[in-house]
């Protein structure tokens, strides 16, 4: 059984002194390692944070300096394309004033030769019309 002597209080007297030795040599370093961990975490996980809401921003910035420069790409894309609308237009208008002054100076030229050729033949016909009645009828006329 237990018998209450000085023994025991030699015993608390120890358990308290070991006690008081092991908090400030081993608990207290522990706990102070604990807690200085505890609070690098806690900056890690703000600056985690952060750069988080930070690459949030830079890729909507990123994202809408995608679609401005999709818009202006279209709209230079279309300014090239009604560009190149009005060249080819400006061109068929020439090539079609060029056709038709070529026509029209076709016709002046085949008009001048149907003349030139009219006139040449009105200028034979009579030595024709002699020549083919003298063949016909066989006698001089």
């Amino acid at each position: 059984m237990l018998s209450i002597d000085y023994t025991l209080f030699i015993q608390i007297a120890n358990f308290l002194f070991l006690l008081f030795i092991l908090n400030i040599l081993l608990y207290r370093p522990i706990r102070r390692v604990l807690s200085q961990r505890n609070a690098e975490m806690a900056s890690l996980e703000h600056a985690m944070t952060d750069f988080e809401m930070k690459a949030v921003g830079s890729l909507r910035r990123l994202e809408d300096g995608m679609v401005a420069a999709k818009r202006e790409g279209a709209a230079e894309k279309e300014g090239i394309r009604l560009s190149g609308l009005e060249q080819e237009k400006g061109m068929l208008r020439k090539a079609a004033n060029e056709a038709g002054d070529r026509m029209s100076q076709a016709r002046e030229d085949m008009e001048k030769k149907l003349v030139a050729a009219r006139q040449s033949l009105e200028r034979e016909i009579a030595g024709f019309s002699t020549e083919l009645a003298q063949k016909i009828l066989g006698r001089n006329v």
